[in-house]
């Protein structure tokens, strides 16, 4: 039973963190990091992301436009790209190392140790990947909540809006964060591992034979 709950919780904390961590890459190149509704013409959004704007409208598609340079784009997307490279790679340095570390893996079953390492390490990965994920679009929202209610600027002038890649970002942390807490509570519990389950049934099957020799005389 301890053996099913610890393979449960560990595939549970690795499809948590693929989930989070596939959510990641796909904020880090989403476009609508930030949307912008023009009151003069409804009929077009603008969108911000880490790379590229882009206009939508209801009768030509999505036309993008890259960044020039990165130097010119505010601080709070400059820091964005940075952190959410880290922690793309972090995931996913925490996924091959939570891989190897799985019980049900049969590769290294008698290094046991080296094993819970793995694990303890891939779940600190994916805490590190999700908050490094969470920081950069807390900080956008947060800057575009300050925007949104500067009163130096005229009412007349657009104001940026939550994007969805906000969101899907959120939902990326908290499941990177989720996955690795699994990982890790399944370090902090009884330990039962396959080898000594065969083991157990074997003793088993030679005492009962045992026991079948001796009423045979």
């Amino acid at each position: 039973m301890a053996l099913v709950y610890r393979l449960t919780m560990q595939l549970s904390g690795i499809l948590f963190s693929l989930l989070g961590w596939v959510l990641s890459c796909l904020t880090t190149y989403l476009p609508q990091w930030k949307n912008l509704n023009l009151e003069l013409n409804e009929l077009e959004i603008w969108t911000m992301g880490l790379w590229q704007a882009c206009v939508v409208q209801e009768e030509g598609g999505m036309q993008c436009k890259d960044f020039d340079s990165f130097l010119a784009l505010p601080p709070e997307l400059r820091i964005s790209r940075i952190l959410m490279f880290f922690s793309n790679g972090s995931g996913l340095l925490g996924l091959l190392l939570s891989g190897f570390g799985l019980d049900c893996l049969k590769i290294g079953e008698r290094q046991q140790e080296k094993k819970k390492r793995l694990l303890l390490l891939g779940g600190m990965l994916f805490w590190i990947s999700g908050i490094t994920a969470i920081v950069p679009v807390s900080w956008v929202a947060h800057s575009t909540v300050q925007e949104f209610w500067d009163e130096n600027i005229p009412d007349i002038v657009p104001r940026w809006d939550f994007g969805e890649a906000l969101f899907v970002g959120w939902l990326a942390g908290f499941c990177l964060i989720l996955g690795g807490s699994l990982l890790n509570c399944t370090i902090c519990s009884t330990e039962v591992h396959p080898s000594s389950v065969h083991y157990a049934v074997a003793e088993q099957q030679d005492h009962c034979q045992h026991l079948e020799t001796e009423t045979g005389r």
